[in-house]
């Protein structure tokens, strides 16, 4: 008789040992990001404001390669670029020699991460139904923000189990995927065919590198430029770009000896560049929306604010959890044992986080600077703070009861450096 698989089990020592490695950078860059926010929160509603507006408007670049951008577009369309491509190496590199490359555990992760899209989605167009011109921005509450996210988990969950995390890592990944996606192909104005199509030639040089597993910083950096500069001026967002380059970048070594792929190389290079620098400055810019002066009750009054809290809030949690349960009740899948429900239902609201991709499609559906905008970003930073408030009261409850659990994974009886718990895991190589 088949034993039916588990959901949210515990992965192999080796992966839950790089994941921890991936979940203390991004917990930094989330700490950092906040920060950020908060500083362009308390600047953009100072005396002193107007010093704000004046430093994201700022010129620069050359103009006769049209990349005479803002700071805030730079900080929007060439920071973020950093930031897919680093979801593109964790991506693939999960599906292809991660734990998710079985498509027994690939379906959990990529189900809730459907459902957190799909059902904030509905939400959002049935609450700005009667606003016209809102439904562009039906998008905007899809994204979970995974920096963010995993340092609110980092605080208030140190004794939830690895699988969790594991799981909100790989959810927020499949989400930028998927709202990649969806900026490709519904946030796309103007679309001009040949600066796209030569984009393909030096994407092409790079992947020849790349799978030559040259590693060579002055190759593959202006090759990487090059390819974003001319997505960019294709009208396709330019964050496509990142993630097509770290689509193209193998992880498995050639040699198929012990050590790092490059994917995973680059990765561990660019991560840190990513959460502690890129995306922090992009919240800064973002951020800062001016809610003196009327500018939040002119908000709290759009269905647009409304609609997105809703669908981070509300739809977020749905989707999620239901997708799980859904899983469940339709495969042999269960709960892993040391796991219930109620965990479910903390990550769910956890994930209700979006706060980078959010501000970006926000700033793509209605403008940047735009008055929707501005109503976009409180509707973000409302609905993020109160799904982090409630995903804390639920998993500090759970953390309790998983401290005597965390307790026992980190005992090593026979002292060969990996916990009794994995060692008895049927994932690790060697399992009888």
């Amino acid at each position: 008789m088949t034993t039916p698989s588990r959901l949210f089990s515990r992965g192999s020592w080796r992966e839950v040992s790089r994941v921890a490695d991936v979940l203390r950078a991004e917990t930094v860059g989330g700490a950092l990001l906040v920060g950020a926010a908060v500083v362009a929160l308390i600047w953009a509603n100072s005396p002193w404001r107007d010093g704000y507006t004046a430093l994201g408007g700022l010129t620069v670049g050359p103009a006769s390669l049209h990349l005479d951008l803002t700071l805030a577009a730079w900080a929007a369309d060439g920071l973020l670029a950093i930031f897919f491509f680093v979801a593109g190496l964790e991506l693939k590199r999960e599906f292809v020699v991660g734990d998710l490359h079985d498509p027994r555990r690939a379906v959990l992760p990529v189900a809730a991460a459907v459902g957190g899209m799909t059902v904030p989605a509905l939400i959002f167009t049935a609450v700005t139904l009667s606003t016209p011109g809102a439904a562009v921005g039906w998008a905007i509450p899809t994204a979970t923000d995974i920096a963010f996210a995993l340092a609110v988990l980092a605080v208030i969950g140190s004794s939830l189990p690895s699988a969790l995390r594991t799981f909100l890592l790989t959810l927020a990944v499949v989400d930028d995927l998927l709202a990649i996606t969806i900026i490709a192909l519904f946030y796309t104005d103007d679309l001009q065919v040949v600066p796209l199509l030569l984009a393909l030639l030096p994407l092409a040089a790079f992947t020849v590198l790349v799978q030559r597993r040259i590693r060579s910083w002055w190759l593959l950096l202006p090759l990487a430029a090059l390819t974003w500069a001319l997505v960019h001026a294709s009208g396709v967002h330019a964050t496509v770009a990142g993630v097509l380059l770290g689509f193209a970048v193998p992880v498995i070594r050639r040699t198929g000896g012990p050590g790092p792929g490059l994917a995973e190389h680059l990765e561990h290079r660019w991560r840190p560049l990513s959460a502690g620098f890129a995306v922090p400055v992009f919240a800064f810019f973002a951020a800062g929306v001016t809610v003196v002066g009327g500018g939040a009750g002119a908000a709290f009054a759009d269905t647009v604010t409304w609609g997105i809290v809703a669908g981070l809030v509300a739809g977020k949690t749905v989707g999620v959890l239901g997708a799980t349960w859904l899983v469940q009740r339709f495969t042999r899948a269960r709960l892993a044992d040391d796991l219930g429900w109620p965990d479910v239902l903390g990550l769910s609201l956890l994930a209700g986080i979006g706060f980078t991709v959010s501000l970006l499609i926000g700033e793509l559906a209605f403008g940047a600077g735009s008055p929707a905008d501005d109503h976009v970003k409180i509707g973000v930073l409302l609905g993020s703070l109160v799904s982090a408030l409630l995903a804390t009261v639920v998993l500090r409850i759970r953390n309790a009861h998983h401290r005597r659990i965390a307790a026992a994974e980190t005992t090593d009886s026979d002292g060969d450096g990996i916990p009794d718990a994995f060692d008895r895991s049927p994932h690790d190589p060697g399992h009888a």
